[in-house]
């Protein structure tokens, strides 16, 4: 054989090989049903011009959720250094609990939604070494209040930490040391339960979010918008997530993992309240809603956080109520809801 025919039987004989590894690497079986959850977050739904309360209320009461993503941002719990403020997270855990919903209740700097790092005013000029201080702070005081809690599941333990290329102008570089000691500090403070870590679906290598927690949560981003580009569509298929978990679970062992952030919103740069409805639904609609769900299920993972209630209930005030009258239709056909 000569030397080329070796080299092309090589190369084919390596391709067969990575072809098999993948495909028993995605291999992940059909869930029976699919958990459906959502994630609220109440300094979104005041930006928005909502009443929080009202809004948490319609998705536990309209919709039905009864699995929940909350978040304890620092710059709402602790307004004034040293000064704390429960009382919008104490009634969002008295509800979940008096419907018997479920909660992965997110501490640390940085957590859900724009800008990512939500730093208290009083905190913004301080040291990184001193805020860390504080950030520790903040977070026992937040798990000794809440621990006791019959809704809580899990402990999420900052959003998205690995995923430096995004927010870097509020997050900085990560401190890996420091996510270890938050991790620490909430397993000394909870031994009870597990702690989750996330990381991008589109972006993230998953290595070290996954290699950290307890169990891992990932986004997935059907559309986006870029201001160069436009409108963006993923071009990963689902089935990269499986491979994802196939190879994380080759290396760091099997361990819960969900999808944590399954955006039905639209990709905006400016507040909601000052972008034209016609833009809007450009970005989201009814018909991506039914897409990215699809897609979400092609995924196979058997629990699925939604990402946009607080949108859907905007659209519905303002008289729009397909948003909101689909995902109603998706969680009372589903396990994630009350029957």
């Amino acid at each position: 054989m000569s030397t080329t025919k070796k080299i092309i039987v090589g190369i084919l004989i390596l391709v067969g090989i990575l072809l098999i590894a993948t495909y028993l690497l995605a291999r992940k079986p059909v869930p029976e049903q699919i958990t459906y959850g959502i994630s609220f977050n109440t300094v979104y739904a005041r930006e928005l011009g909502l009443n929080w309360k009202e809004t948490y209320d319609a998705l536990l009461d309209d919709l039905g959720v009864r699995h929940l993503r909350l978040a304890a941002h620092w710059n709402m719990v602790e307004p004034q250094e040293g000064v704390y403020n429960f009382s919008e997270l104490d009634y969002q855990i008295a509800r979940a609990e008096e419907v018997d919903a479920d909660v992965v209740f997110a501490v640390g700097r940085r957590l859900p939604r724009w800008p990512e790092c939500h730093i208290p005013d009083w905190a913004q000029d301080m040291s990184w070494d001193d805020q860390k201080k504080d950030i520790l702070a903040y977070i026992t005081e937040t798990v000794n209040r809440y621990k006791d809690s019959s809704a809580i599941t899990y402990w999420q333990v900052e959003n998205e930490p690995y995923l430096t290329v995004f927010a870097s102008e509020h997050c900085g570089d990560l401190d890996e040391s420091f996510l270890e000691e938050e991790i620490a500090l909430v397993h000394q403070l909870d031994p009870t339960r597990k702690v989750f870590v996330t990381d991008s679906g589109n972006l993230g290598t998953w290595a070290g979010a996954y290699s950290h927690g307890d169990a891992f949560g990932t986004s997935v981003y059907v559309y986006l918008w870029n201001p160069d580009l436009g409108p963006i569509r993923t071009v990963l298929p689902p089935w990269t997530y499986r491979l994802k978990e196939g190879v994380m679970k080759l290396v760091y062992g099997a361990k819960p993992t969900f999808l944590i952030e399954l955006s039905a919103e639209p990709w905006l740069l400016s507040p909601v309240t000052d972008v034209p409805l016609t833009t809007q639904f450009e970005r989201m609609n009814p018909q991506k809603f039914d897409e990215i769900i699809a897609y979400a299920r092609s995924t196979r993972y058997d629990t699925q956080y939604l990402w946009g209630g607080e949108w859907w209930y905007w659209l519905k005030l303002q008289g729009e109520n397909d948003m909101w009258d689909h995902a109603k239709e998706l969680f009372d056909t589903s396990s994630g809801s009350a029957k």
